[in-house]
Order: structure tokens, then C-alpha cells, then sequence
């Protein structure tokens, strides 16, 4: 069953953007009086979409957020790619070795954040107008909704689509909607981080190929 389709997650894993927007947001919160570390973050946080982590936040801790508080952090964390975002470690050539064959991205994040992200580390072009994003859904992860919007973008049978996550929201997700899955833990926000113990994880792109060969003979990963 041959792959015909790689779904990509964007934050954690084609960029090494998850601690930076945790060090954005603990400390925004700090300045409100609320105290969360990188593990809550890590938690509770990851993979999930910006107005979630809001309510959740809004929830645990009884606060209400300032009206501006979600475009604050927005423009903070743009001003901290602007200066600080890279690529995930080996991911450049591992995209560049998937010319011919189908991607997409599929994130959590909003619009103009994936697209700024992209266009930092110089992808834009290499993914055109196939990213999607959670706005496009009713549901995000860990529902299935976005995946399957994405693989019905890109014409692929989900059963033949294979996604490459580092939340446990995602990796929720794409089983949710049949699809193959891989878990990225190349990331630094998992540095040190048990991987799951039901998925296939991998922390190197360059193991990457080996992987995809042989999900594409129909072996297991």
C-alpha cells in the first residue's frame, strides 16, 4: 500500500518553533499572574489550536484573559521567529528528497502564523497552497477533521496518506482518520521526552526514507 500522500504537522515538526511559542506564552502569562511550565505546556498545550489553549487556560486557572491577549501573543511570537526560528534538523534535504511526490501541511496553528513560519525558513514555495489549517475544520485535533479535509484536498484516499506528527492530539487524529503515522521527536521541545508507546517514533530525518521505503511496501514501519 503504497504512500501517496505525506501530511506534514508544521510546529515541532518542519519547524523547531514548539519552545519558542512556550517561552512566549509562559512568560505572557507570568506577567498576568499565572504561573505554567514548559511540562504543562508539553501536556496540555501541544498540538492543540491557539483558542483552545485560551479556554483551557481560562478554566483551569478562573482568569479572564485581556481582550488583546490572543493577538499579543500572536505578534510576540512573530517577533521571536523573525529572530530565532530554524528548521527542525535534517528536514531541508529529507523535503527537498520528496520532489515528485505529494505533501501537504496540516496545523494546529492560524493562517497567518503557518505562513509566516514558512516563509521564515524559506518553504512557502515548496508547499504553494497546500497547507491547511484547523480554521478550515469544525473540529480540531484531536478529531479527525482536518486530516481528512487535507487528503481530501490533495485527492488521496486517506488509507494511503501518512502523517507526520509530535503531539499526541495528532497522532490521535490521523488514527481517527485511518491514516498511517509517524511520531517526529526530533523536536527540542521533546528533548529528553519518552516517545509513545503506541507509535511508531523517530527522532533523526535522516531515518526518515528507510521508514517511508518501507511503508511503502507495505511493511511496518
Amino acid at each position: 500500500m503504497r504512500v501517496d500522500l505525506i501530511i506534514f504537522d508544521c510546529d515541532g515538526v518542519i519547524a523547531d518553533s514548539e519552545v519558542l511559542s512556550a517561552e512566549v506564552l509562559i512568560d505572557q502569562l507570568a506577567q498576568l499572574g499565572v504561573a505554567i511550565t514548559m511540562e504543562d505546556v508539553r501536556r496540555d498545550f501541544l498540538g492543540r489550536s491557539f483558542p483552545t489553549v485560551a479556554a483551557t487556560i481560562r478554566t483551569r486557572f478562573a482568569r479572564i484573559l485581556p481582550p488583546d491577549f490572543e493577538a499579543t501573543y500572536r505578534s510576540r511570537l512573530l517577533d521571536r521567529f523573525a529572530s530565532d526560528l530554524t528548521a527542525t534538523p535534517g528536514i531541508l534535504p529529507v523535503l527537498e528528497g520528496l520532489a515528485g511526490r505529494p505533501i501537504c501541511v496540516a496545523t494546529s496553528s492560524s493562517p497567518p502564523r503557518v505562513a509566516r513560519t514558512l516563509q521564515v525558513l524559506g518553504l512557502a514555495e515548496r508547499f504553494g497552497p497546500h497547507v491547511f489549517t484547523a480554521s478550515q475544520v469544525a473540529h480540531g485535533k484531536p478529531a479527525p477533521d482536518l486530516f481528512l479535509f487535507a487528503a481530501a484536498q490533495m485527492g488521496c484516499a486517506p488509507a494511503h496518506a501518512l502523517v507526520i506528527e509530535d503531539s499526541m492530539p495528532g497522532l490521535q487524529a490521523a488514527r481517527a482518520a485511518g491514516m498511517r503515522v509517524l511520531h517526529y521527536a526530533g523536536g527540542a521541545h521533546l528533548a529528553g521526552q519518552p516517545a509513545p508507546d503506541d507509535a511508531k517514533s523517530f527522532a533523526d530525518w535522516a531515518n526518515f526514507p528507510g521508514l517511508l521505503s518501507r511503508l511503502d511496501k507495505g511493511a511496518p514501519a
